[in-house]
């Protein structure tokens, strides 16, 4: 069943790159242990790496803070804690994505676990093949976001870096009165001469002047 993008925050799961092409060790949470073993038998099958089997939602955010598994799958209906508000903060906490896989199929439920970033939903029973395809495509959208993530974070740091080195150029051009492009330059020559990044040396020039005003 698709699913959303997911909207919590993802900078968890960008500090995670580089991924590897499909996950290997995947954390098993439900109550009832006969779903449990034959889920673990299922992904044993596929060459997974099985975590757990937790028993409740509590029980499941220990465990994945603890051994920090690939990709979570989650029942929803589980003592303690469901395992939507599990999937949501191992996802923003740990950059760990989730599927769920539950009996419960209604509206709701599949709108809540869309909201806590759950990247599918499985509903009970779930054959080995269905198991499989909802692993393969949870950890391709799981990757995408991952590394758009990180562009965003990348670009959001080169958009700071250069505020500041624009801040730092105008100071020299007001209080040496010299044009733009020599006040490049000078940034420039000294960020080479002292082999400081540029915006280091920016930095500087700012603290300075708000030190002197």
């Amino acid at each position: 069943m698709p699913t959303a993008a997911p909207v919590v925050p993802l900078a968890a799961a960008a500090k995670r790159l580089p991924l590897a092409e499909q996950p290997s060790r995947i954390l098993v949470a439900d109550d009832e242990f006969l779903v449990a073993a034959q889920v673990t038998h299922d992904l044993a099958t596929l060459g997974f790496v099985t975590v757990g089997p937790a028993v409740d939602g509590e029980n499941a955010l220990a465990i994945a803070r603890t051994t920090m598994p690939d990709l979570a799958l989650l029942d929803v209906q589980m003592p303690k804690r469901d395992g939507i508000a599990v999937a949501r903060e191992i996802f923003a906490e740990l950059g760990i994505p989730v599927v769920i896989i539950s009996a419960y199929s209604d509206p709701h439920t599949v709108d809540s676990a869309r909201d806590s970033g759950v990247f599918g939903y499985l509903v009970k029973p779930a054959s080995i093949d269905q198991l499989r395809a909802a692993i393969h495509v949870a950890w391709k959208r799981f990757c995408d976001v991952a590394r758009l993530a990180d562009e965003n974070d990348s670009l959001r740091k080169r958009l700071e870096e250069r505020r500041v080195i624009e801040k730092a150029k105008w100071i020299l051009v007001s209080r040496r009165a010299i044009t733009e492009p020599d006040a490049m330059t000078l940034l420039q020559k000294k960020a080479r001469d002292t082999r400081r990044p540029l915006v280091e040396v920016a930095q500087g020039i700012i603290d300075a002047e708000e030190l002197m005003g």
